[in-house]
């Protein structure tokens, strides 16, 4: 898997990934523990407006306490990565999906080769998946 730094730079900034970074480690914890573990020469604050951001862009949730508000990452590394390539390759295909694709597995054969055959096998399934879809319609439709 790509490190979410490399992966994710385009889509979130460096504190916000830091601050994702400390609560997939964490599971969850307070601002106070999330400014602790990024230990960055910056205010709580800053980390409390940030963990805020996160939340509104419905990345992280806010769990209220009595005391104190406990925060907790809505995603997955793993899931978040998937989404987050999701959103980037649609936007890139909207653009032109021929020099999209093809440039996909012009990429895919230079660093990975191996995955290749499982892409084929991807493609195949959702082809088959599609025609399902659309014999279905069909009858519906008779």
């Amino acid at each position: 898997m790509i490190p979410i730094k490399n992966g994710h730079g385009k889509v979130l900034g460096h504190l916000e990934q830091d601050i994702l970074e400390a609560l997939w480690r964490r599971g969850e914890a307070s601002g106070r523990e999330v400014f602790e573990e990024v230990s960055r020469d910056i205010a709580i604050t800053t980390v409390l407006t940030v963990l805020e951001r996160l939340v509104s862009k419905a990345l992280v949730k806010k769990i209220r306490g009595r005391e104190v508000n406990l925060f907790r990452s809505v995603y997955t590394k793993e899931e978040l990565a998937k989404k987050n390539s999701d959103e980037v390759f649609r936007s890139i295909l909207g653009l032109s999906a021929p020099a999209a694709s093809a440039a996909f597995v012009n990429i895919l054969a230079d660093i990975q080769p191996i995955e290749l055959d499982r892409l084929a096998t991807l493609v195949e399934s959702k082809k088959k998946e599609l025609q399902s879809c659309q014999k279905d319609i069909n009858a519906l439709l008779e």
